[in-house]
């Protein structure tokens, strides 16, 4: 199938539909507010990639006929100048890749429907911002202009969606991951809601549980009058998710209410998108949250304990990397009572990380490959820093929050991370060497001495290396190779009987 709508199956193929469209299924299933949305699946790009970057007339009839269902949906028009429908074009490959691939939002404005929107809202300023952020947007991913014509510029946007899985960025992305060049993405296409329309109207980001620590609270930011690219973007530093609770109590309680559902169903720990528009809540996407090594050692024990995964389970959700990251020795604190603090941010990803700090991308792959250790310093990050911080020791931004781009791409990459230094904090910082504290979100002069870490010292990591010695009593070395030996017990039972079901990591 080519072209599937949201809501209207009891299931869907990640494989097929992607990570988003998949997750947006299961939100309408569970009677949650979901913006109506049509997939383009993952054959389809298969099919562009095939047609030389083109897509075929038999797609754009299907593309036609959906945007025609849409209008007849949401009581609006693409292009119209009574009530305008706008839409996002968002990517959605199987595995999620946070930031890796391309988004266009607010699609489907002009000057008419710009002049359209100020007259439906008595608010110039609020249609001129919408108009200026689809505007920069679509030249970023597009590389030109937008169109005048709404299904011009949708037509064009999906093309750039689906060349976006071929981009640089996601290449060195899924190489890093073992991931295959070959599954391809979808394109979910969404009615917009508009988290920048007014005072009572926002985005924002929320884990059902700590994904920095573990702890069995939820977690999150909220920005008033933004749009989602906002947060994730790491160029505004967001509210905490109590300033939600203060400003739109209700909001808050039907959020967190949501979360719960979602975790239950979904049996591992929530990252939620969602859009407040004039006081009342949207869900965006929820997925499995990125999270630190830490925090992932915890989430699995806290995650059994609450009855929500069983032994076998919570193993698969741990990984034998996460394991040797937890077991890597930390800043003692007898030197770091004595080091000169350089910077202080939010932590973003627990672990300690030592180099010479670099501010360019570049800079940092070449030092990295004559192996000097290095730490990424930027502004704030965007996808195309992947490459320089896959190969850093740790990860610096002046600006941003802890589920921006750098926060969430360092936690699946389980590199340290401090984010929200400030701006100007960081430039001077480049060519000294330094010691970067991902757990209290400090940074040092110097390589500071680090203290070993043991199961002893971590309850949690003793509990998760116990299940795997149950599991694989003959296995031998490290944790992480115990923890690795015991997955591989559970994968070979799981194959010796088809009917299982086991998550993933």
């Amino acid at each position: 199938m080519s072209l599937l709508w949201m809501g209207e199956h009891d299931d869907l193929d990640r494989e097929l539909v992607g990570g988003k469209a998949h997750s947006l299924n299961r939100m309408h299933a569970l009677g949650l507010r979901v913006p109506p949305a049509f997939v383009l699946t993952t054959d389809v790009c298969r099919r562009f990639y095939a047609a030389g970057g083109e897509l075929d007339a038999e797609i754009t009839a299907m593309v036609r006929d959906a945007v025609r269902s849409m209008e007849e949906r949401t009581g609006r028009r693409l292009g119209g100048t009574e009530r305008p429908l706008l839409v996002s074009v968002r990517s959605g490959a199987a595995r999620s890749m946070p930031g890796m691939m391309d988004t266009v939002l607010n699609l489907g404005i002009n000057a008419e429907v710009e002049q359209a929107l100020c007259a439906l809202t008595g608010d110039a300023a609020y249609a001129a911002d919408t108009h200026r952020r689809f505007g920069e947007q679509f030249e970023r991913v597009v590389g030109t202009s937008a169109p005048t014509d709404p299904w011009e510029q949708l037509i064009a946007a999906i093309g750039a969606v689906f060349q976006s899985w071929m981009s640089p960025r996601a290449v060195t992305y899924r190489k890093h991951h073992g991931i295959s060049d070959d599954g391809g993405t979808s394109v979910t296409v969404q009615a917009m809601v508009f988290g920048n329309l007014d005072e009572t109207s926002g985005t924002g980001v929320l884990f059902s549980r700590n994904p920095l620590t573990g702890e069995p609270v939820p977690y999150g930011e909220w920005l008033p009058r933004g749009q989602g690219e906002d947060v994730v973007s790491g160029r505004y530093d967001p509210l905490p998710l109590a300033a939600l609770a203060e400003q739109l109590p209700d909001v808050h309680r039907a959020l967190l209410d949501a979360a719960a559902r979602l975790e239950a169903t979904g049996k591992d720990v929530q990252d939620i998108e969602f859009t407040v528009e004039s006081g009342h809540l949207w869900l965006l996407q929820s997925r499995a949250a990125k999270r630190s090594p830490d925090a992932a050692v915890r989430l699995a024990v806290a995650l059994h304990a609450d009855g929500v995964l069983t032994t076998d389970e919570a193993l698969r959700t741990v990984t034998p990397e996460q394991v040797n990251a937890v077991c890597k020795p930390r800043v003692s604190p007898e030197a770091k009572a004595s080091a000169p603090l350089l910077a202080r941010g939010e932590p973003a990803c627990p672990g300690v990380g030592v180099g010479r700090v670099v501010l360019d991308v570049e800079e940092a792959e070449d030092l990295a490959d004559s192996g000097v250790d290095v730490v990424l310093a930027r502004p704030t990050t965007d996808p195309d820093d992947v490459s320089g911080m896959i190969v850093s020791s740790a990860i610096l931004t002046e600006i941003g929050g802890s589920t921006s781009h750098a926060a969430v791409v360092s936690r699946e990459l389980g590199v340290p991370c401090v984010v929200g230094c400030g701006s100007g904090t960081l430039k001077d910082l480049a060519g000294r060497e330094v010691t970067v504290d991902g757990s209290t979100g400090e940074v040092f002069e110097g390589a500071l001495a680090l203290a070993p870490c043991s199961e002893s010292d971590n309850p949690a990591l003793a509990t998760v290396t116990g299940w795997a010695r149950a599991r694989a009593p003959h296995a031998e070395g490290t944790p992480a190779e115990i923890v690795a030996a015991a997955r591989q017990v559970i994968a070979e039972e799981a194959a010796a009987q088809p009917g299982a079901v086991l998550l993933t990591s």
